[in-house]
């Protein structure tokens, strides 16, 4: 345990603490005399029972407030969370989707090749047989 000498409302008190904390309660210290000199100014000197008492009061109301608002800033955290898994199950949603529409697509589109391809050879051999009959009836019925 460390010990760090403490200066509060003109008085010097000996204070124990962990090793490595005595900064920490040095700030501490400060920090609370501060809200006690500030209280004294404003409000003259009641007593320093009661100004500690205010003071302890008015550092509890700064901590409640902070507490309530660390709450409810986790809330809104826990909101977005919420909202943002919601979103992503949407995109994954619309995704997958988009992704059977391409598969169906793609579907539809190499049935048309094959069609297109079928047709193709099919006019391909009527055109080959008309021109063998043409080139057969101009054999037969030669022109000379």
């Amino acid at each position: 345990m460390a010990n760090v000498n403490i200066k509060f409302n003109g008085k010097e008190f000996l204070l124990s603490c962990e090793d490595g904390q005595e900064e920490h309660l040095q700030e501490l210290s400060l920090h609370l005399s501060e809200k006690f000199n500030q209280l004294k100014s404003n409000l003259g000197n009641l007593g320093e029972n009661k100004l500690l008492l205010i003071t302890s009061i008015t550092l509890m109301d700064e901590y409640f407030e902070t507490k309530k608002n660390i709450e409810k800033k986790k809330s809104e955290i826990d909101e977005l969370k919420n909202k943002f898994k919601e979103l992503k199950s949407l995109v994954y949603n619309y995704k997958n989707d988009k992704d059977n529409e391409i598969k169906n697509l793609q579907k539809e589109q190499n049935k048309f090749k094959n069609e297109l391809e079928s047709l193709n050879n099919g006019y391909e051999k009527i055109i080959d047989d008309a021109s063998n009959q043409i080139e057969e009836f101009m054999n037969k019925n030669k022109f000379s």
